[in-house]
């Protein structure tokens, strides 16, 4: 059963958020790009052969809307559920990038996912036979899983792409003696789903945080998502020049184009953040020519939270 009454959304022409104009237009051409390639690894893993025709008409439409500035829409009605065993592999597709498509136990990381029923939310086609998942969101308490493979080399990974020696420390204590009081914020959805989804998707995720801290049937699980950090890992393009423009204004690239309008705003909260290289193919388009794809990890104060969740919805309703 769906959490609440289904939403109803558009599948929307792609449509990124960034807060300039520069990085919003230069957004929109990387994110019809990756539109494409991102249906064709779906197709690829999700089970269903309905459900692979859907994408592929998503795909089709997202092809003629990169010439027809994004004017095709493609209808399509969103709902939020708990998650469950049967979103495995949707789930598995979704992240199958999430560290930088390291070999790593990703089926265990899924399965602690689809364990925590009270936390965490997938979104899918209402009444799709097919079952699959266009987004996940959730927060796992590193402390809590710290004896999973799958966090153990999370953690492992985390600590080896850090090469910064002002952060490594930081790092070290959020994941060791402080992982109690941490939560891996997991945020991942095709490319092109619906910006209006996601304050909803947010304030489900941490309205879930606050009711699990007074409604888990022990004292131990309701402390376990009594959160004082979020870790956040995720990808963004930087300017090969980022460094210089940020003591310049008179350059109009933006230094950094962000793929997840969520995601600037977990920038700029942030209490650290560090860059990391990512192995995957440069999208190969004129407007991101000086740009790479880079990773990044942030650590973020639960007590900004509020900030975020207000910051979200200013931004997706100015949009």
């Amino acid at each position: 059963m769906p959490q609440e009454p289904a939403r109803h959304h558009r599948l929307l022409p792609v449509r990124p958020l960034t807060f300039s104009p520069f990085a919003r237009s230069v957004a929109r051409v990387a994110t019809a790009y990756l539109v494409k390639h991102h249906m064709h690894d779906a197709m690829q893993q999700s089970a269903g052969d309905e459900f692979k025709e859907k994408l592929k008409n998503v795909d089709r439409q997202s092809e003629s809307s990169e010439d027809e500035e994004f004017d095709g829409v493609v209808q399509a009605d969103f709902a939020f559920f708990d998650p469950k065993p049967d979103d495995f592999h949707g789930v598995k597709t979704l992240l199958q990038s999430y560290l930088n498509y390291k070999q790593w136990d990703l089926s265990g990381f899924v399965d602690l996912i689809l364990g925590q029923i009270t936390v965490g939310t997938v979104v899918k086609l209402e009444d799709d036979e097919d079952n699959g998942v266009f987004s996940i969101i959730t927060a796992l308490n590193l402390g809590r899983y710290k004896d999973h493979k799958c966090i153990t080399e999370l953690k492992e990974f985390l600590l080896n792409i850090c090469h910064e020696k002002d952060k490594i420390g930081n790092l070290r204590s959020l994941l060791g003696v402080e992982a109690q009081k941490v939560g891996l914020l997991v945020s991942q959805c095709v490319v092109n789903l619906p910006p209006e989804l996601l304050p909803p998707l947010y304030d489900a995720l941490f309205d879930e945080l606050s009711w699990a801290t007074e409604d888990e049937p022990t004292e131990e699980l309701r402390n376990s998502f009594r959160f004082q950090f979020y870790v956040v890992v995720s990808k963004f393009y930087k300017h090969k020049n980022a460094n210089q423009k940020r003591s310049s204004s008179t350059d109009k690239d933006e230094a950094f184009v962000y793929i997840k309008p969520e995601d600037e705003i977990l920038h700029k909260l942030s209490m650290w953040s560090f860059l990391f290289p990512l192995q995957t193919q440069q999208v190969a388009t004129h407007e991101l020519k000086n740009y790479q794809l880079t990773g990044i990890v942030m650590a973020v104060k639960a007590e900004d939270i509020s900030s975020f969740r207000q910051q979200l919805h200013a931004l997706i309703s100015e949009s």
